[in-house]
């Protein structure tokens, strides 16, 4: 087995957790391929979750200000792509494959992340005047075909890579566009907030990707914030698999219910926060909260969700006031807060969003001065 890949000097964050395949590792034989490709996936992803606890945010020098700024990006901008093929290996970057503005590979898996990258880009560049991870046009990299049957997807802090899937549980994680986009926000989130990927903070760390991986979708769709699934990760399951995607935003808890990988434990309601040393405090768990409070938002004040909810959670992730060990609570606030300065201080959205938090047992505080 080729030794993995060093971790980058921003923390790595993958899209399935660790509970989930430590079920599937035990799925003997019921799923012999998929439980040796989850043994092997726990084996790689271990050094990155011990790395994750231990890694400070990286000091990155750019901190936006104010995301409320109208520029010209919308239509000017062009991402620039580089698709590479780990070849089923596990050393990064891998053989380049595909540049920005080249014919398709024929490949799926390059294909499919030359593509979701382009939609992802093509909503922060649109929606919130933002060019790439960095705001500054810099490259938008992924990895296809990594390992062996990986059965993962992650943010290495310098790029995007893409497991294949073991076939029998799970598919190719390119297949998702809400996983693309969700990858990549983490990008974003580093270069901004930097939240702490551990407890509370981690959880708002996932949290935003998955609402940006939810937007990108959305986006690329045309669906209306009623129209939308909400779903994380749809079409990453097989058939095999009683499950509609990783995570549902709506109704966190149900997306899959599956004799092998259990029930989605995700809890709905801050009644319910799972105290946990696990999955880096429950990041991928207690997510589910805030998940839901922005769906609830979102559906609330209607339309495309990133019009209105979309960009009232960007200024709060870019306001420059969140600190990376901030939780649920401080977050609730800052979005009340992004949402009057944007709309004002009695508007239709503020009461929405503030309503979105009560109703999953956060009431958001005085914002700090």
């Amino acid at each position: 087995m080729p030794r993995p890949t060093p971790p980058s000097p921003a923390a790595p964050h993958a899209i399935v957790p660790p509970w989930l395949l430590d079920r599937i590792a035990a799925a003997d034989p019921q799923y012999p391929t998929a439980a040796e490709a989850a043994r092997r996936s726990l084996l790689r992803d271990g050094p990155m979750r011990e790395w994750r606890n231990a890694a400070e945010p990286p000091p990155f020098a750019e901190r936006e200000t104010d995301a409320r700024t109208p520029s010209i990006l919308a239509e000017s901008v062009r991402p620039d792509r580089r698709i590479s093929d780990a070849g089923g290996e596990e050393s990064l970057p891998g053989r380049l494959v595909r540049r920005e503005g080249e014919p398709p590979t024929g490949d799926t898996a390059a294909d499919q992340a030359y593509d979701g990258l382009g939609e992802t880009h093509r909503l922060f560049a649109r929606v919130f005047d933002r060019d790439a991870i960095d705001g500054a046009g810099g490259a938008l990299e992924a990895t296809v075909h990594f390992g062996d049957h990986y059965d993962n997807a992650f943010w290495d802090g310098e790029r995007m890579v893409f497991g294949d899937g073991d076939g029998e549980v799970f598919r190719g994680f390119t297949e998702s566009l809400s996983v693309v986009g969700h990858e990549l926000a983490h990008g974003v989130t580093e270069r901004t907030a930097r939240l702490r990927y551990s407890g509370q903070s981690g959880a708002l760390n996932e949290h935003i990707s998955d609402v940006f991986g939810a937007l990108v979708e959305q986006y690329a769709m045309g669906q209306d914030a009623a129209a939308a699934t909400w779903l994380i990760g749809e079409g990453v399951f097989t058939s095999a698999v009683q499950g509609r995607a990783l995570r549902d935003m709506l109704n966190p808890g149900t997306a899959y219910d599956d004799d092998v990988l259990g029930r989605d434990p995700q809890p709905a309601h801050f009644r319910d926060y799972i105290e946990t040393t696990d999955d880096n405090g429950g990041v991928h768990l207690n997510s589910g909260i805030p998940n839901r409070a922005f769906a609830l938002a979102a559906r609330e004040l209607g339309g495309f969700a990133w019009e209105h909810a979309g960009r009232i959670w960007y200024d709060a992730l870019t306001s420059g006031r969140l600190r990376p060990t901030d939780g649920f609570h401080v977050f609730a606030a800052e979005t009340v807060r992004a949402a009057e300065q944007r709309y004002g201080a009695d508007s239709r959205e503020a009461r929405a969003v503030d309503a979105a938090w009560r109703e999953v047992g956060i009431e958001p505080p005085e914002p700090r001065a």
